[in-house]
């Protein structure tokens, strides 16, 4: 049987370790995910506005097996460089790929649209990503708060406040799933006509509010009309949900590429619409290869799949409901007074 691990968080996944930090003048900030080991990982891309860095490493195809990090940063194009501070803490650790004597941090990185959040971004010639990163990859730990954290702070969720959240599943077998996502998502992470959550039927132990069941959702009409209730003008490249899953599963390249497809279900599941053209949706998978796939392979895969998207959908109800209101976006307990 299925349940949330001890901490509800992608650390529940033995040898994953989360560290963040931010700039609360600019609000935004980086989110590291930081494998003990190396570990097999693979990305899969849905947005119509991506934002990355070395993710054709992650091409199954690619000569790199393993990766040492991967960063979820604010700031646009400016956030990328938060992979750099990552590469530079890692590898005065001794850490990386081993090539000619050298050894190479290999830090794949995505980023979401944070700019216009009303943040002071007049940082001049030195953003301060890189020096963010470095600062997220040295807390690395196993407990983390959710919200206004990491890559989250500087996010929305539609007209809501985004931010960063966490779940996960394990179950007595062995088997550990968890899923990270900095929700910044053009659209909506509420059903129409209330306040309940769209992810609300998959609701563990009362993690967002206690206010879901079986249906919750589904039998409340759905509108036709695409009203995202924003100025047309702000959404465009003003949006990205990123995600990481990660599971002590024995993974290659090919079958964790498989669980990224899959796990943006989970998206979908909890934000309408997802995947849009204003959003640079990306999520990766981490695999630390603890414990042997079982057999079958392919439906022990759909199994794990199945579970990272459940996870995925619990972690944007988590960030939306942890985070508190910054500046004109209110947070979602705020907006609904009855989820407190």
């Amino acid at each position: 049987m299925l349940k949330p691990g001890p901490r509800n968080l992608i650390t529940d996944v033995d040898g994953i370790l989360v560290g963040n930090a931010v700039s609360d003048q600019a609000r935004s900030g980086v989110t590291v995910v930081l494998p003990e080991r190396p570990a097999v990982a693979a990305v899969d891309v849905r947005g119509g506005g991506p934002g990355t860095r070395e993710t054709e490493a992650l091409n199954p195809a690619a000569l790199v097996a393993r990766i040492d990090a991967v960063v979820l940063s604010g700031g646009s194009a400016f956030g990328l460089d938060a992979a750099s501070g990552v590469t530079n803490w890692l590898a005065a650790q001794g850490r990386g790929f081993p090539v000619a004597g050298f050894r190479v941090p290999i830090v794949p990185a995505a980023i979401l649209f944070d700019l216009a959040n009303g943040g002071d971004k007049n940082w001049g010639r030195e953003p301060p990503y890189r020096a963010l990163g470095e600062a997220a990859a040295a807390a690395a730990g196993r407990d983390f708060p959710l919200g206004n954290v990491g890559a989250g702070l500087g996010a929305k969720a539609g007209r809501l406040k985004g931010g960063l959240g966490s779940a996960s599943g394990v179950d007595e077998s062995g088997w550990q799933v968890g899923a990270l996502v900095a929700a910044n998502p053009v659209g909506s992470v509420v059903a129409p006509g209330g306040h309940r959550l769209w992810a609300e039927p998959l609701e563990q132990a009362g993690e967002f509010g206690g206010g879901g069941g079986e249906g919750a959702v589904r039998q409340r009409p759905l509108e036709v009309d695409l009203d995202l209730d924003l100025p047309a003008e702000g959404r465009l490249g003003g949006h990205t949900c990123l995600g990481v899953v990660a599971t002590n599963l024995a993974l290659d390249k090919a079958m964790a590429l498989r669980v990224a497809m899959m796990a943006h279900d989970g998206l979908a599941r909890a934000i309408r619409p997802a995947h849009t053209p204003l959003d640079g949706d990306t999520i990766f998978v981490l695999a630390t290869g603890a414990v042997a796939l079982p057999e079958p392979a392919p439906l022990a895969l759909a199994r794990l799949g199945h579970i990272a998207a459940d996870c995925v959908s619990r972690a944007v109800a988590r960030a939306v409901y942890h985070a508190e209101s910054l500046g004109d976006d209110p947070g979602y307990r705020t907006h609904d007074p009855g989820k407190r």
